[in-house]
C-alpha cells in the first residue's frame, strides 16, 4: 500500500517502483503516477471511486503491464487503455460499467476481468486481441458473444455465468486452448438442479448442533456435528457466500448459490467429498451474501492439493505468468496454480507419485468426471489446485465447484453438451501433464535393486500409455479428443490386474 501524499510530493519519483497501490478516494487520476513511467508495471487503484483516465496514459506509462480498477465508477470502458503498448492484464470488477467502445482494448491484452457490471455486448474488436487467454465476464447482461471472439485462438478460460445467453455459439468449441468454461445461471444452461436433487436421506442439520473449531480454508471450517447428546462426529462445515462488491475473486467463476447447488447435484462418487447434510438456522440466513451451507466428511490430513506436489514440468505455452487481477496485496505464501501459470515449482514436497500411483489417481478422477458429465454437469475449474491427493492411498478427490455448470443433455439447451465435455477433456489432459511431471520426478528418486526390472518395465509401460492418452486429450481439434467414457476405458486397460478401484464407504442414497 502506498501513500497519496508521498506520491504528490514526488517521494516515489526515484524509488524505482514497479508496483503502485492506492486505496484512498480519488476525484481524478493523480498526475504523480505518470512520473513513475520509467519503471511502473502494475497499478492498482481499486476502491478509489475513480471514473476516468488521462489521455496520455499510454505515453506516460509505457511499461505498464497490469491495471486494476475494480470497485470504481467507470460506466464506460476507457479508450485510453488502448494506447498502453505493454498492457496485458485489466480488471474492472463491480463498476456498474454499461458500455465498451470498439477498439478500446490494448492489443497485448491477455487477461480481461469485467465481472459484476451491466455490459450488454462485447465489441467485435475483441477479435484483435490475439494474445487473450482469460476472459471473465460473469454477472453481466450479455445476450450473445461476438463472432470475432473466435479469432482469440489462445483463449484458455472463459467465465460467462449469470448473463442472459440463450445459446453458446458452435465456434466456441473449436477454440484450441479453451479448457475452463462456465456458463451457469444463463437461459442456455439447465436450471441448476436439472432435476438432479440432493441425495435421498440428506440430513437437515441445525446450526446449533454444530461446533466450529478451526478454519480449513475460505468459508470452510473443521468442526463437530453433535448428532445426539452422546455422539459427536468430526466434520467439515462449508458456507457459501457471495463476494460481489468485495475484493474477493470468487464470483469471477460463478455464484455462491450455483456452487452450493452443484455440490448437491453432483451426487455420490468415490472421488467426490461425501455430503452429510444441509445447514439450517444459520444466524446469517437473512443477509444478502449468505447463500447456504453444507456439512461434509472431514478429509484426512494426508490429502493435499495436487499443485503442491513437486514438478518441473513446463507446458507448451511459453508465455510468462499473468499478473494477478486481485485488488488485494499478494500473500507471502506460494500461490495455487491458475490457468495462466506456465511453470509450477514448489519447495514443499509431499510423498512422491510413481507412475502406477498416478494411473490410479487419474483413473478415479476420470471416473468422477464421466459421472458428472453423464449427469449433464461440467466442473469448469479442473486444475491441480482443486484436486486433493493422497499418494499413500493412490486416491484423489475433486473439489472446487464454484465454476461448475449444469448444462443438461437436451438439444433445446443449445449448449453443445459434447462440446462442453471435450473442453473439460482438454483440462483433464493438462492435469495429466502435471501428474506425469510429478511421476517422472518421483520415479527419478527410486533406487534400482534386484528384481526391479519388471517394475521398471511396468512403470515405463504405464508412462507410455498415459503419455499417448494425454496427447489425445490435449489435441487442438476438440472433436478429435476422446470423451470421458473412452478416457476411463483406456485408463482401466492400462491398470489391468495391477490395481482394483477403491470401494468407498458411501451410504446408499
Amino acid at each position: 500500500m502506498h501513500d497519496l501524499e508521498t506520491l504528490q510530493s514526488g517521494g516515489y519519483r526515484n524509488a524505482g517502483l514497479t508496483h503502485l497501490k492506492l486505496s484512498c478516494p480519488l476525484a481524478s487520476f493523480p498526475e504523480g503516477i505518470l512520473q513513475l513511467g520509467d519503471t511502473l508495471e502494475q497499478l492498482d487503484l481499486s476502491g478509489t471511486g475513480l471514473s476516468s483516465l488521462p489521455a496520455n496514459l499510454g505515453t506516460g506509462l509505457p511499461k505498464l503491464k497490469a491495471i486494476f480498477l475494480s470497485n470504481c465508477s467507470f460506466k464506460v470502458f476507457p479508450r485510453e487503455l488502448a494506447s498502453c503498448p505493454a498492457l496485458e492484464s485489466v480488471a474492472f470488477r463491480n463498476n456498474g460499467m454499461e458500455e465498451i467502445p470498439e477498439d478500446a482494448f490494448p492489443p497485448p491484452l491477455r487477461c480481461l476481468v469485467l465481472t459484476g457490471n451491466r455490459i450488454t455486448t462485447l465489441p467485435s474488436s475483441i477479435g484483435h486481441c490475439g494474445h487473450l487467454q482469460e476472459c471473465m465476464v460473469a454477472s453481466n447482461q450479455l445476450r450473445d458473444l461476438p463472432d470475432a471472439l473466435a479469432s482469440c485462438k489462445k483463449l484458455t478460460l472463459l467465465r460467462l455465468s449469470s448473463n442472459r445467453l440463450s445459446a453458446l455459439p458452435s465456434w466456441l468449441f473449436t477454440l484450441p486452448e479453451l479448457a475452463f468454461l462456465s456458463f451457469g445461471s444463463n437461459p442456455c444452461s439447465s436450471p441448476t438442479t436439472n432435476g438432479l436433487h440432493a441425495p435421498r436421506g440428506l440430513a437437515s442439520i441445525a446450526w446449533s448442533d454444530l461446533e466450529v473449531q478451526q478454519p480449513l480454508g475460505a468459508h470452510t471450517s473443521q468442526g463437530l456435528w453433535n448428532r445426539s447428546p452422546h455422539y459427536a462426529e468430526e466434520v467439515a462445515i462449508k458456507l457459501f457466500r457471495s463476494s460481489a462488491g468485495t475484493e474477493e475473486e470468487d464470483d469471477d467463476d460463478g455464484s455462491a448459490a450455483d456452487e452450493m447447488a452443484a455440490y448437491l447435484a453432483a451426487g455420490a462418487h468415490e472421488s467426490l467429498v461425501t455430503i452429510l447434510g444441509r445447514i439450517h438456522g444459520h444466524p446469517d440466513e437473512d443477509t444478502p451474501s449468505y447463500q447456504g451451507g453444507i456439512v461434509t466428511q472431514l478429509i484426512p490430513e494426508e490429502y493435499t492439493p495436487l499443485n503442491t506436489y513437486h514438478t518441473t514440468t513446463t507446458t507448451n505455452n511459453q508465455e510468462p505468468p499473468l499478473p494477478s487481477p486481485s485488488s488485494s496485496p499478494p500473500p507471502p505464501a506460494p500461490q495455487p496454480a491458475t490457468p495462466s501459470q506456465q511453470t509450477t515449482t514448489t519447495t514443499t514436497t509431499p510423498p512422491s507419485i510413481d507412475p502406477p500411483t498416478a494411473l490410479a489417481m487419474l483413473t478415479g478422477l476420470a471416473h468422477c468426471l464421466a459421472h458428472l458429465h453423464a449427469r449433464g454437469m461440467a466442473h469448469g475449474s479442473l486444475q491441480p489446485r482443486h484436486i486433493l491427493a493422497s499418494a499413500a492411498d493412490k486416491h484423489a478427490l475433486l473439489t472446487g465447484f464454484r465454476g461448475a455448470t449444469v448444462y443438461g443433455h437436451g438439444s433445446e439447451q443449445g449448449s453443445g453438451g459434447k462440446g462442453v465435455e471435450k473442453v473439460e477433456v482438454l483440462a483433464f489432459g493438462r492435469v495429466m501433464e502435471f501428474v506425469l511431471g510429478v511421476a517422472r520426478d518421483g520415479a527419478g528418486d527410486e533406487g534400482e535393486g534386484e528384481g526391479d526390472d519388471e517394475k521398471r518395465r511396468e512403470r515405463e509401460e504405464v508412462e507410455r500409455g498415459l503419455g499417448e492418452l494425454c496427447g489425445r486429450c490435449v489435441a487442438a481439434d476438440g472433436a478429435a479428443r476422446p470423451g470421458f467414457a473412452e478416457v476411463v476405458e483406456v485408463l482401466e486397460g492400462l491398470m489391468g490386474w495391477r490395481g482394483m478401484m477403491r470401494i468407498p464407504d458411501v451410504e446408499p442414497r
